[in-house]
């Protein structure tokens, strides 16, 4: 199984966030993803590349793993 990007391996321009409850952030630039994952203390993983736009969580990357 290929290793899902995350933080600033991912290269795409918009992302749709999901937030570590669940939560639809919406539709957000990498930059503002970025920013909202290190404001709550976690990583931002992208989980569905082909997805229009690619949809990424903001959760804990080792917990994500496991």
């Amino acid at each position: 199984m290929q290793q899902p990007r995350i933080n600033h391996e991912i290269r795409v321009r918009e992302l749709r966030v999901i937030g570590p409850k669940g939560e639809n952030l919406g539709i957000l630039t990498l930059e503002e993803a970025l920013k909202k994952a290190n404001e709550l203390r976690f990583d931002l993983i992208e989980f569905s590349p082909n997805a229009t736009p690619p949809v990424a969580k903001i959760a804990d990357f080792g917990r994500y793993l496991y």
